[in-house]
């Protein structure tokens, strides 16, 4: 009853703090990958598009953001034909809602992880409150990035794999069941092809599994298992082209004189977004662009840094199953290890580390692309005993992990945005004269524009974004947007007045000060903490700490003359 009720409560906390809402920002996919292309295509607001979904480069399928930000947006366009302002108008609402998709759908977890724990021989509550208690599912599970997506599938794929329990599984769903994994199988490799490496596994043991007993492993059993999942990954597949051959291309069926000339048009044109991705990711020199990281980093720092204690204790089980099988190949002794590993626990330890192993192949490598290891791995760890200093650790680990990526890392950035969104309503709903924003961003992530609720076309703000430019570059672009801004408002006569605004960390405020502008009106928005320039040692002892771990917004003072 105790963790019956304490998952209740941590599932509530998971809805509650996406509502509240979470300003951690993760990484630039969380909003680039799905919802900043969405509310351009169906709330027409002003974006930047991202380069994987242009015509040129389409690298991202369009099906899968559609369908869950796509619903969100949808929600609220027909909302706004019921005249219901308020649910445009709101940058958050704008937020939040995509995110409520991902947080609901992020229970999927949760029930897999419920029907297929006692197979496994773990305790179905037990994981249920170290699944709901992560910072994995309270953060990243209610985000609207790909990861989430696919880890979402490997949930419902684990779950169609699991082992059968005697009589409580119906042969009608027996037969069905083929295809539902080549629909989620689909679905994984259109989302992000990386799925094929936590697939591989769990498919190769149902495949094994569904043999008859005589060919159980066997390597023609599993390959005409394997094949049963064709017609339905094939039929998936050709719906996942069509759909993003029509959207990069922008040919319509109902647009074309005959469907024959469409059908022509469509071959001729084949848009195969998972093998676009592919071949820019097998490029080193594009990998290159994003970072380069050792091999060994999941192993040794993404895993501890998302999962803390539990990734130890996998590796240490790890390593105790690959002991025993060494010990028990050359010595025909006992094996060292009174209670050997049992057989649901090595296969867990499977499903854990080969798509961990898979994805060190690679060597871009960030903590976002493990997520979806979380579900073998509590299902591995809810069985393990654990003293109460033990449970003190990892209480704080999951404390430490959800503050740092949900309320503090990147944290001022999405408030700032709702900050210029009110500035520039304000300014637009007031007086006869119109007023120009150019709003520069500096040394942050990317700032999503769909926030701002501008309309495609607008001309009432201009976003630039310096990214992690250097002192001098970004010294030079504010006094030469100064003098030019200050030369069109005398042009202007009074009819426009143009306005600059600045958006930077607290860290590099030194470096702000030393383009000797003048400003007004500073604005922080803590926390804010940039592990790109993050707070030194020196800024600990000069006692102003609020200052380096917030976002500053300041408006620069704009004349009506070039002086």
């Amino acid at each position: 009853m105790k963790e019956k009720t304490l998952w209740g409560a941590l599932s509530i906390l998971r809805v509650m703090w996406c509502l509240a809402p979470q300003k951690g920002y993760l990484h630039p996919d969380e909003f680039f990958q799905s919802p900043e292309v969405i509310a351009g295509d169906i709330l027409d607001l002003e974006i930047n598009r991202p380069w994987e979904f242009l015509s040129a480069s389409p690298c991202r399928t369009v099906l899968i953001p559609l369908l869950t930000s796509g619903t969100a947006f949808w929600i609220i366009n027909i909302l706004h034909r019921f005249q219901s302002e308020i649910a445009l108008n709101s940058s958050y609402v704008l937020l939040v809602l995509p995110r409520l998709i991902i947080t609901i759908l992020s229970f999927l977890l949760d029930y897999t992880v419920y029907r297929v724990a006692t197979a496994w021989g773990s305790n179905p509550w037990k994981a249920l409150v170290l699944l709901a208690m992560s910072p994995v599912t309270l953060v990243f599970y209610t985000r609207t990035i790909s990861n989430a997506v696919e880890g979402l599938l490997f949930a419902l794929l684990l779950l169609l794999t699991k082992p059968d329990e005697g009589n409580l599984v119906s042969n009608s769903y027996k037969g069905k069941r083929h295809h539902f994994i080549g629909l989620v199988l689909t679905f994984g490799f259109f989302n992000r092809p990386t799925f094929l490496c936590f697939a591989f596994v769990p498919l190769i043991y149902w495949a094994a599994q569904s043999g008859s007993q005589k060919s159980y492993f066997s390597h023609a059993s599993i390959i005409l298992t394997v094949m049963k999942i064709l017609p339905s990954a094939i039929l998936f597949s050709v719906i996942f082209v069509v759909a993003d051959t029509i959207y990069y291309t922008g040919h319509w069926p109902l647009s074309m004189n005959n469907m024959e000339g469409f059908i022509k048009l469509l071959t001729n044109n084949m848009i195969l977004t998972p093998i676009n991705f592919l071949h820019y990711n097998m490029n080193p020199e594009n990998l290159a662009k994003h970072g380069v990281h050792p091999r060994i980093t999941h192993m040794a720092v993404n895993g501890f840094m998302l999962f803390g204690l539990f990734h130890l204790s996998a590796v240490c089980s790890a390593i105790n199953m690959i002991r025993n099988v060494m010990w028990s190949k050359y010595n025909s002794d006992k094996s060292p290890d009174d209670k050997p590993l049992p057989h649901q626990t090595r296969l867990l330890l499977m499903f854990y580390f080969a798509p961990l192993i898979f994805l060190s192949f690679f060597n871009h490598q960030e903590p976002r692309f493990l997520i979806p290891l979380i579900i073998p791995l509590v299902l591995l760890v809810s069985n393990y005993n654990r003293t109460v200093k033990t449970k003190c650790v990892i209480f704080l680990f999951n404390i430490t992990g959800a503050l740092f990526f949900g309320s503090l890392h990147q944290a001022g950035l999405i408030p700032s945005l709702f900050h210029i969104q009110q500035i520039v309503q304000s300014k637009s709903a007031s007086g006869n004269m119109s007023c120009h924003h150019t709003v520069l961003f500096t040394h942050t992530y990317m700032p999503p524009l769909y926030l701002l609720n501008l309309k495609k076309g607008q001309t009432s703000v201009d976003i630039i974004d310096l990214a992690g430019c250097t002192q001098e570059v970004m010294c030079q672009k504010l006094t030469d947007l100064q003098v030019e801004l200050s030369r069109r408002n005398a042009q202007a006569l009074g009819k426009t007045m143009h306005h600059l605004i600045a958006v930077f960390p607290g860290t590099i405020t030194p470096g702000i000060e030393s383009c000797s502008l003048a400003y007004t009106a500073q604005t922080m928005f803590t926390p804010h903490l940039s592990m790109e320039d993050p707070p030194k040692m020196s800024h600990l002892l000069t006692g102003n700490l609020q200052s380096h771990l917030s976002l500053h917004l300041i408006k620069v003072h704009v004349g009506t003359t070039r002086g």
